[in-house]
């Protein structure tokens, strides 16, 4: 029993460590192949294979691992009872490293497997919807857009910038929180003051 929990730690240690090469490889170019993850692990093309069937079984992981980071960031930000602008800065500050990590997703979103992406990224977009109501309902966010485009708006937003952050850290979280907060209508005094001297 010993040996073979084993090897199941080996194999799931193996999958997660191809799930962070992928990520990497695919944040350079979101066309890599197969081929291209399995040589910048280290291992055969047989062995990514071995854990992901397909391309897109490997994207569907990868999202899956997006959307319960998120989802549980979002849960718990939201049960602090917060403002929702307030709750906006927390998400934001506490789901950029994710943002930053998974934000090759946006980019494969647009491609064959938008539709895929998409219906994973479900419980995400409602999540986030509810909270822009909540702030729409109380007064601190605009109403030009329904809740679940606006909210789209302004986390698309996050994620460009976190796409094209630079190495010296600019623009970084900071920047992202700031822009998705004057897209939701959120008046720039106040802004500021909610972003106070994050980085």
């Amino acid at each position: 029993m010993p040996a073979e929990s084993a090897r199941t730690r080996s194999m799931n240690e193996t999958r997660d460590r191809l799930l962070d090469v992928a990520l990497d490889v695919l944040g350079r170019d979101p066309d890599a192949g197969m081929g291209e993850i399995a040589a910048a692990a280290g291992v055969v093309r047989r062995t990514v294979y071995g854990h992901f069937p397909s391309r897109l079984d490997l994207l569907r992981t990868l999202m899956e691992r997006a959307v319960a980071e998120m989802t549980a960031v979002l849960t718990e930000v939201d049960a602090t009872g917060a403002q929702a602008d307030e709750a906006w800065v927390a998400f934001v500050a506490r789901v950029w490293p994710v943002a930053h990590r998974y934000r090759v997703l946006l980019a494969l979103r647009r491609g064959e497997y938008g539709e895929t992406i998409h219906g994973l990224l479900g419980p995400v977009d409602k999540l986030l919807a509810d909270l822009i109501r909540r702030g729409q309902d109380s007064g601190v966010f605009a109403k030009h857009l329904p809740p679940a485009i606006l909210s789209q708006v302004a986390y698309g937003a996050v994620f460009a910038i976190a796409d094209s952050d630079l190495p010296d850290g600019s623009p970084g979280a900071r920047a992202a929180t700031m822009t998705s907060l004057l897209l939701l209508g959120v008046p720039e005094k106040r802004a500021l003051a909610l972003v106070g001297d994050r980085p």
